[in-house]
């Protein structure tokens, strides 16, 4: 099993930007496809961004694209989303998840989760 802890979370002005980080330990994730999710207060976990084992593949959600960023490093063994141009909508608790094979945007087929890190973004 894997343990992934996110960091990087804070208050931010809408505009402004922040950089989380995922850190996997326990086993590599260099094979696995990773994940950014969200989850704002009284609604459901969405799906923001996933990157391939390599980083050759991206993929995010509509509200997401053109602002933020989803990379790895797998000698570090690390994941990072790039936040740019937060708006208040962003606010959320983001999660960081892990799976093998390919890469989606269902959070029931993730296997490993981190215990998430919140970002809020005042207007």
């Amino acid at each position: 099993q894997v343990q992934l802890v996110e960091s990087g979370g804070g208050l931010v002005q809408a505009g402004g930007s922040l950089r989380l980080s995922c850190a996997a330990s326990g086993r590599t994730v260099s094979g696995a496809a990773m994940a950014w999710f969200r989850q704002a207060p009284g609604k459901e976990r969405e799906f923001v961004a996933t990157i391939n084992w390599s980083g050759s593949i991206t993929y995010y959600t509509d509200s997401v694209k053109g602002r933020f960023t989803i990379s790895r490093d797998n000698a570090k063994n690390t994941v990072y989303l790039e936040m740019n141009s937060l708006q208040p909508e962003d606010t959320a608790v983001y999660y960081c998840a892990a799976k093998k094979g390919a890469g989606n945007s269902l959070a029931r087929t993730y296997d490993s989760w981190g215990q998430g890190t919140q970002v809020t973004v005042s207007s």
